[in-house]
C-alpha cells in the first residue's frame, strides 16, 4: 500500500517500527494546516514556521509515545498548541523593539481585504484559550471532542469558550463596514 493511501494510525505505527518517509507523509499531510493553526495564535509568520518546524520535531523525537488507536491529529494539534504558548510566554518575558530597518508591508488591495484583516485583528485580541477553540473549530474543522482533546478540558468547557469567543467578536466587528 501507498504511503498517501494509509491511515495516519498506519503511519504512526511504521514510524514507531523505524520507517522515516512515514514521517514525511505526516508532514506533507500536516504541514499547512500546523502552520496556518500557529499562525492564527501567535500573528507571525516566521514564529509560525519555526513552532511547525519544532511541532515535526517532536513528533520524530516522541514517536515511541504516540498512541496509534487515538485521534493522531488531536495529539499533533496540542504539541503545537503548546509549543505556541511557550513562544507567547518566551515573548512577554523577553519583548523586542522593531527595527526602524524593518520592510514595509504589502499593501494589498483595500476591497479584498479590509473585513479579513479586522477579523484577524479581532481574534488576535481574544484571550488565547478562546482564540485557539475558535481557531481549532472554525478554521480546522475540529469538533468539540477533538479541541477539548487538544485544549485537556472538558466539551462543556470549549463550548463555552467558542461563546464567548464569538459574542467578543461580534461585538468588536458591530460597527464595521466596508
Amino acid at each position: 500500500m501507498e504511503l498517501h493511501e494509509q491511515t495516519d494510525s498506519e503511519l504512526i505505527v511504521a514510524l514507531q517500527a523505524g520507517a522515516e518517509p512515514a514521517l514525511d507523509e505526516l508532514l506533507r499531510r500536516y504541514q499547512h494546516p500546523v502552520v496556518n493553526f500557529c499562525y492564527r495564535l501567535l500573528g507571525n509568520a516566521t514564529d509560525a514556521d519555526d513552532i511547525a518546524q519544532e511541532t515535526f520535531v517532536r513528533v520524530y523525537q516522541q514517536r515511541a509515545k504516540i498512541d496509534p488507536a487515538k485521534k493522531f491529529s488531536t495529539w499533533l494539534f496540542a504539541v503545537a498548541r503548546n509549543a505556541c504558548l511557550d513562544r507567547l510566554r518566551y515573548r512577554h518575558r523577553h519583548p523586542t523593539e522593531p527595527l526602524d530597518t524593518a520592510p514595509e508591508p504589502v499593501a494589498l488591495p483595500a476591497a479584498d481585504n479590509e473585513l479579513g484583516e479586522h477579523i484577524a485583528a479581532a481574534i488576535a485580541q481574544l484571550p488565547e484559550e478562546q482564540r485557539t477553540a475558535l481557531v481549532l473549530a472554525e478554521y480546522h474543522d475540529q469538533s468539540y471532542a477533538e479541541i477539548a482533546g487538544v485544549m485537556r478540558c472538558s466539551e462543556k468547557s470549549v463550548e463555552s469558550r467558542l461563546y464567548r469567543a464569538k459574542q467578543a467578536l461580534r461585538i468588536s466587528l458591530r460597527g464595521w463596514r466596508s
